[in-house]
């Protein structure tokens, strides 16, 4: 479980976060959305271990393997499959073990590296890294062209099958739909659907947000507000609530004018009883004379 209490979080003198709080189940799909430079990319950030909340908590279970997009341009000449199979960090970690252990030969040791890799899922890795490639759209004479052969575009959509082969217990996808087609928009939605981790997700493609997340977290104004639902379902409850509040605060206002308009019209009353028991004394007076 992701526990988010009371954090504060300033990146130079802007405020991102301020004793914001929020509880991420294991297993949930989370759609991020706020205006641009509210802070989205920042939180990623701190979740990721290369920012520090400046006071708070952040707690996430010690064994938690978090998976995240790259940002910059690979520049390799790796094989494309061989690039995405890298992001398999158990995987690569295992194949190390095995390395060490056939250097020493050391009997014991490559039987349990063995048992690591089959743990791991190594003996089908790479066509499930390949199976990921085509799903994006890829050619199959690509799947083995070097990294530095593709164009920007492409580059980042290595990066993201790459972020998709690591075995996270936490995905931390930031925009994953720019640079994607029709087609590989429509794998990926698949894919993450399937995805039993827990995933946070930054996108502008409210479609996409409807069809992959179930809970909406909301960044305004240094605070957290989670809504349970997607992101249509989350706008349509922050418009009921506004609306309410709308309502309350005219409800207020209105009954604040009412009882400043009765006050009013009781304080212009009173002069005209005080005339009319003034008109009364100067009758009763006119009469006694009379009388007289």
């Amino acid at each position: 479980m992701l526990v988010i209490s009371q954090l504060s979080l300033r990146r130079g003198t802007k405020l991102v976060l301020d004793r914001a709080t929020l509880t991420v189940q294991p297993g949930e799909k989370v759609g991020l959305i706020g205006r641009n430079g509210a802070g989205k990319s920042s939180l990623f950030s701190l979740l990721a271990g290369r920012l520090h909340a400046d006071a708070g908590d952040l707690a996430l279970p010690p064994r938690w393997r978090i998976s995240e997009v790259a940002q910059e341009m690979p520049e390799t000449d790796q094989g494309a499959t061989d690039f995405v199979l890298a992001g398999d960090t158990a995987l690569a970690d295992a194949e190390a073990e095995l390395a060490r252990a056939e250097a020493s030969d050391d009997g014991e040791a490559m039987a349990h590296a063995h048992e690591a890799i089959r743990l791991a899922g190594g003996f089908d890795a790479r066509p499930r890294a390949q199976a990921m490639l085509l799903g994006l759209g890829f050619r199959a004479d690509e799947l083995d062209a070097a990294v530095s052969s593709f164009s920007g575009g492409w580059r980042m959509r290595l990066q993201l099958a790459r972020a998709l082969m690591c075995p996270a217990d936490l995905m931390l996808l930031d925009e994953p739909t720019n640079h994607l087609d029709l087609d590989a928009l429509v794998w990926l939605e698949a894919w993450l659907q399937r995805f039993a981790g827990t995933m946070i997700v930054i996108s502008h493609d409210r479609e996409f947000l409807d069809a992959v997340t179930r809970v909406t977290v909301h960044l305004d104004e240094a605070k957290l507000v989670r809504y349970g639902g997607n992101y249509t379902a989350s706008r349509n409850c922050a418009r009921s609530a506004s609306s309410r509040r709308r309502r309350t605060t005219k409800s207020s206002r209105s009954g604040s004018r009412t009882c400043r308009s009765s006050s009013t019209a009781s304080r212009r009353r009173r002069p005209r009883r005080g005339r009319r028991r003034a008109a009364s004394r100067r009758w009763r007076g006119w009469s006694v004379s009379r009388r007289c």
